[in-house]
């Protein structure tokens, strides 16, 4: 009787131990995954967590700062609030939005648009903040916009800075419909022109309307962006492949978009991986079915896929998100 009632109570140890574990294994982030209304992720790996940094989804009147998110595990995410505030930039008062974020030599610099300018008699367009962490405060390194005026016909908003595998710093941006990419010299306070003496070159795809993005994956430059109306349920992500970052680009296809049982309004993103791991996300902002304002934004992470030939899979929309999927402490030093 003794024997068997120790085996009982030790199975049943067994049993609990191991429902802990499934249960571990089996923690996902849910979507939206951050509290609060927020638009236009850029996610990043920094100092070993995850980072994202949105829009704050308002009124303009209301967009003066940015908060920041990280996660060890992309399950639990800790806000860091006003890490860019229009305290620090002077020629910033409204439209704070779409951030990228880019770590270079012990600093953070943190690219934003803010005023939503009209045309090139407004104060206003992309500017540059940075500081020794990724929590900031971030302080404005020029004093002024680092572009304010529309080059090609492209509104100079929804920046994306890019490091090329040659170690060339690029800014790929622009609203309008237009698209321009220029390369940033070594301190980010200006340009360097291209060999035709071009700053800004305008590498527009078919079908682009913002929230530019561009990735490298096995010498292919995925050029990637958002179309249809930010405001609606057709916001959408496409994408085009090109052998170098200035293209030419052959449109593909979209890949995210709305789905009528889950969300609309899916767009303006960006694409988070683990260096020497073979998981990619999506972090992107959709809507709740049903909405109205058009500022209810929130922001959700799936997986993003690629097949056999390197093309990217339709990404589906999930209510779940993704399994937790720690970080490696090797990844915690600074590059």
């Amino acid at each position: 009787m003794i024997r068997r009632t120790i085996v009982i109570v030790t199975v049943a140890a067994w049993l609990d131990a191991s429902a802990i574990v499934a249960g571990a294994q089996e923690a996902r982030s849910g979507n939206p995954i951050l509290a609060g209304w927020y638009a236009d992720p850029e996610a990043h790996v920094f100092e070993g967590r995850y980072w994202i940094f949105p829009t704050y989804s308002a009124p303009y009147g209301q967009q003066t700062f940015l908060d920041a998110f990280s996660s060890r595990d992309l399950v639990t995410w800790t806000k860091h609030p006003r890490v860019l505030d229009t305290a620090n930039v002077a020629w910033a008062r409204r439209a704070v939005w779409a951030p990228s974020i880019i770590q270079k030599d012990d600093w953070y610099y943190l690219f934003f648009g803010a005023n939503d300018i009209q045309s090139d008699r407004e104060i206003g367009g992309i500017g540059v903040a940075r500081s020794r962490t990724p929590t900031g405060p971030f302080i404005d390194h020029l004093g002024k916009p680092l572009i304010d005026k529309f080059h090609n016909g492209a509104q100079p908003i929804d920046q994306f800075v890019f490091r090329d595998k040659d170690g060339a710093y690029y800014i790929i941006y622009g609203g309008w419909r237009h698209c321009n990419i220029a390369r940033l010299n070594d301190t980010f306070t200006g340009f360097i022109p291209f060999a035709d003496g071009s700053t800004f070159k305008e590498i527009t795809p078919a079908g682009y309307v913002e929230g530019a993005f561009m990735l490298l994956k096995d010498d292919k430059y995925y050029f990637m962006w958002s179309e249809g109306g930010w405001t609606g349920p057709n916001y959408a992500v496409a994408y085009a492949v090109g052998t170098t970052p200035f293209g030419p680009f052959e449109r593909v296809g979209k890949i995210l978009q709305q789905d009528s049982t889950v969300a609309t309004g899916a767009g303006h993103h960006s694409v988070l991986h683990v260096p020497g791991s073979s998981k990619w996300y999506i972090v992107y902002h959709r809507r709740p079915l049903g909405e109205t304002d058009r500022n209810h934004r929130g922001v959700s992470i799936d997986e993003l896929r690629f097949d056999a030939r390197g093309l990217i899979e339709p990404v589906v929309l999930t209510k779940t998100g993704v399994r937790t999927d720690s970080l490696p402490p090797t990844l915690d030093r600074r590059r």
